[in-house]
């Protein structure tokens, strides 16, 4: 070591006098106890980060003109920016003892997570049903499955869809420059059904060849539903590493559509780039922007960083805030004032999984998010009020409201209201759960209505209750079925909730009407006019065929073990996510 001299100091250790060796070693003493303090006292660097971004993560509601809202987005941007430099999250503790028990862990403990589920996924025998014919109808939907699959995995792999009549494969738009949405959307399906071979295939492609770094608009929430929800799904069934990583790093390239003035996020999204800015070229829609909780919760889960769930719980705080009119959600908002758009309300297409994301956002919290149980049932309300009628033949239906004026009219798409009622009936307000029960097997009832109407026993995109019609589509743009599932769902959920066999029933009409009018050699394609008995095909296998119409006819003829609803809840592609037990999850109390 070599010590700067001074006038009068040797520079050996030796030729030190004794009150300047006293010194020295008083001053070497001091600095060794800073540093130990520092070791032991101070918090690391990434706690640090975390302290002082807490205070910049969540973007404020505005409400306001485009000034305000331009000098909001350029904040959002900014806080946004130093949250993606942000290693993770902590929370503020009262007492010692709190900060023991809810210490936030570094990573999702997996093995912690399948203990505190109430029953295995899979249930004693993957579902099995001890009905030889209930069997034998379940084996069906998995050879339909595994047809499908292997036809998919023939012409059109590593693209988005099938063309089953062209045999090629179809990338198409809505998924920007992503790849596999048939594979993300079949993993569980495919793990469910025991199908192990084909989910190897599936794991492996997932692992190599997923590119989340492609540029191009994609859509926020067809992304979300369907790669997001997948890939979860996939990894709390399995525990596979490869699919929390790759839904981890796509769920933080996400996070730029949220840079508007509201933190309303945009509809599209470049994946390749994070420099999107906060002007939307139109409306956000009320569907899209309300489907990302379920979803965005549990990336927070997973990453111990909250900042997903902050910006789907700044949607909701907005929400709250803006005036509704009669109590109704319009389908339409700007993402930059924050105030509606245009007054159109549909529980079909534009609407519809906003509020099955409400009452499933509830159950999903292990029923303790009361804001989302309060805005459920308040928006039930007004829709039992103004949308709910019923036709001169007694079917029930759930009409279309366009500035107070009602449009007898109701979309496959709502057909999922029967199973979104069922499932909020247990916990409506005592005097109204047999009714809300009532009300979904009605809206059910007319759903498997417009099949019957058909020529081909398959639903049209849309059916009326005016000039005579009820339950049938009176336009040729509305008579086309595209492989959709919400009528299924909704047998589903009324079976586990009622085990009225009719659900079965009808299930298997739909088993049969798909081989019969949608079977081609390479592989399901939907038709373009229910009503002629004479079918012309789309050429489209669409992902969400795999992901929920064939998962949803396989759980009908499972027993209830299989993905059990006290620990599971679907999100809208019907990818299984788990109820965040509170004993099971970092993130919650």
């Amino acid at each position: 070591m070599v010590f700067r001299k001074f006038p009068g100091v040797s520079a050996s250790g030796m030729g030190l006098r004794l009150s300047q060796k006293f010194v020295f070693l008083l001053f070497l003493s001091g600095l060794v106890t800073l540093c130990l303090g520092a070791l032991f006292f101070l918090p690391d660097s990434a706690r640090l980060k975390r302290i002082f971004l807490s205070k910049t993560e969540a973007q404020p509601v505005t409400v306001g003109s485009e000034n305000d809202a331009r000098e909001q987005a350029r904040k959002a941007d900014a806080a946004a920016a130093r949250v993606r430099r942000s290693s993770g999250r902590t929370r503020t503790e009262t007492t010692a003892a709190q900060n023991d028990a809810r210490q936030p862990r570094d990573t999702f403990e997996y093995d912690r997570f399948k203990k505190c589920l109430l029953g295995s996924p899979l249930g004693s025998d993957r579902g099995k049903p001890g009905d030889p014919q209930t069997l034998q109808r379940r084996d069906k939907v998995k050879e339909m499955m595994k047809f499908a699959w292997d036809n998919y995995k023939h012409y059109a792999w590593g693209k988005n869809e099938l063309r089953p009549l062209t045999r090629n494969g179809h990338i198409g738009t809505m998924f920007g420059g992503l790849r596999g949405a048939s594979i993300i959307d079949s993993l569980d399906t495919l793990y469910i059904m025991d199908l192990l071979e084909e989910y190897e295939e599936a794991k492996d492609w997932v692992e190599n060849n997923l590119d989340l770094n492609s540029n191009g608009e994609s859509s926020l929430f067809e992304v979300n539903i369907r790669y997001v929800g997948g890939l979860l799904s996939a990894y709390y069934l399995t525990g596979n590493e490869v699919f929390k990583k790759k839904v981890l790093e796509l769920g933080e390239k996400l996070l730029p559509a949220f840079n508007t003035p509201t933190g309303i996020p945009r509809g599209v999204i470049n994946l390749g780039s994070w420099s999107w800015g906060w002007a939307s070229a139109g409306s956000s829609i009320l569907a899209e922007f309300g489907t990302l909780h379920l979803e965005f919760v549990h990336l927070s889960e997973l990453s111990n960083n909250p900042v997903f769930r902050e910006k789907v719980m700044n949607i909701r705080k907005l929400l709250n805030k803006i005036e509704k009119p009669h109590g109704l959600y319009p389908n339409f908002l700007s993402p930059v004032t924050g105030n509606w758009v245009q007054h159109h309300v549909s529980l079909g297409g534009l609407g519809d999984s906003f509020y099955e994301y409400l009452i499933k956002s509830y159950l999903m919290s292990d029923k303790t998010d009361e804001e989302a149980k309060k805005m459920y049932y308040s928006a039930l309300e007004a829709i039992e009020a103004n949308l709910v009628q019923q036709s001169p033949g007694g079917l029930t239906y759930l009409a279309e409201w366009r500035g107070g004026i009602l449009d007898h009219k109701m979309g496959h798409l709502a057909c999922f209201a029967g199973g979104m009622l069922g499932i909020g009936a247990e916990d409506g307000a005592p005097e109204k759960k047999q009714r809300y029960l009532d009300l979904a097997g009605e809206i059910t009832h007319t759903c498997h209505e417009s099949y019957t109407r058909s020529a081909t026993k398959l639903g049209p995109e849309a059916f009326r209750f005016d000039a005579g019609a009820e339950a049938t589509a009176t336009r040729l743009s509305e008579r086309y079925y595209i492989l959709r599932p919400e009528v299924i769902e909704s047998y589903m959920y009324m079976w586990r909730l009622t085990h009225d066999p009719k659900y079965r029933e009808w299930g298997w009409e739909a088993v049969e009407a798909l081989e019969k009018h949608c079977r081609v050699e390479g592989g399901y394609s939907g038709i373009r006019d229910v009503y002629a008995s004479a079918v012309s095909h789309d050429n489209m296998q669409q992902s969400f065929f795999l992901s929920e119409t064939l998962k949803y006819l396989y759980l009908l003829f499972s027993d209830d073990d299989l993905l059990p609803l006290q620990d599971w809840v679907f999100n809208t592609e019907a990818h299984p996510l788990p109820i965040i037990h509170r004993n099971s999850f970092a993130g919650f109390p």
